[in-house]
């Protein structure tokens, strides 16, 4: 091949380069518009019901799916039939993106509140959508205070009756190993007397990484293990519930 048709090689990839700043430009537009849309019909209808039950399955069946099209992510979910979805339980799921959140909004077929960071409730919009939704708040380097707090706000969800998700290791991962678990929403669980369910999550990091918009599209498989029934008390038990369900998630992850 002659030195002229090496030199054209670079240009010939240039126009795809170029491509994806310009469709992550489009897609964090969407994101923006279509958030704000939907954040303002869901308070609309709570302010109208009284209710967070209805908004909650809008995030599931209008608002998660947008921005899943959106990124060009597929969804790839088994274990649902696992759970009894009529009773409170608190999931406990690796988190490698905040996309995560859409790939959970739309699998669990009930309405689904969070334990979030304190920090999302000085973003706008979203951090009063998610207070009007009744999600619950964790200091990450707050005191002992503040975690009391948190876990029994925590607490409160699920002897509502309700479903929440905590991501326990604290943050996102990066590197697709399993974090360690901390002791937060295992206590809740004991606690209240509620099933743990394990849930791993892979291929969310690859569409979308932690603290950027480089968006791909890709799939996010989902797997939703055994709920694991707590026993016993004090730190103890506590210790021991995670770390059977940090098993579990790692087990769900090899076998996928």
């Amino acid at each position: 091949m002659s030195a002229t048709t090496e030199s054209f090689r670079p240009l010939e990839s240039l126009p795809l380069r170029l491509l994806w700043p310009i469709a992550n430009a489009i897609q964090l537009g969407f994101t923006l518009v279509w958030t704000a849309a939907g954040i303002s019909v869901a308070m609309l209808v709570r302010a109208i019901t009284r209710d967070t039950r209805l908004p909650l399955r809008m995030a599931s069946s209008l608002w998660a799916p947008g921005l899943l099209a959106g990124a060009g992510a597929r969804l790839d979910v088994r274990g649902v039939e696992n759970v009894d979805w009529s009773k409170p339980c608190v999931l406990v799921a690796t988190h490698e993106s905040v996309i995560d959140i859409c790939a959970l909004f739309r699998a669990v077929p009930v309405p689904l509140r969070f334990m979030l960071k304190q920090e999302m409730t000085r973003m706008p919009m979203v951090g009063w959508y998610a207070k009007s939704m009744g999600m619950c708040f964790i200091e990450r380097d707050g005191n002992r205070a503040s975690m009391v707090r948190s876990l029994r706000a925590a607490g409160a969800i699920v002897q509502a009756g309700q479903v929440l998700c905590i991501f326990p290791e604290g943050t996102r991962n990066s590197d697709g190993r399993v974090g360690e678990f901390k002791p937060g929403a295992f206590q809740v669980a004991l606690g209240a007397g509620v099933p743990v369910v394990p849930v791993a999550m892979s291929g969310a990091g690859a569409i979308l990484p932690p603290y950027s918009f480089r968006v791909r599209p890709g799939t996010i498989r989902l797997r939703i293990g055994r709920p694991i029934i707590p026993t016993g008390s004090g730190a103890e038990a506590r210790d021991r519930i995670a770390a059977e369900a940090r098993q579990a998630v790692v087990d769900l992850l090899a076998h996928d």
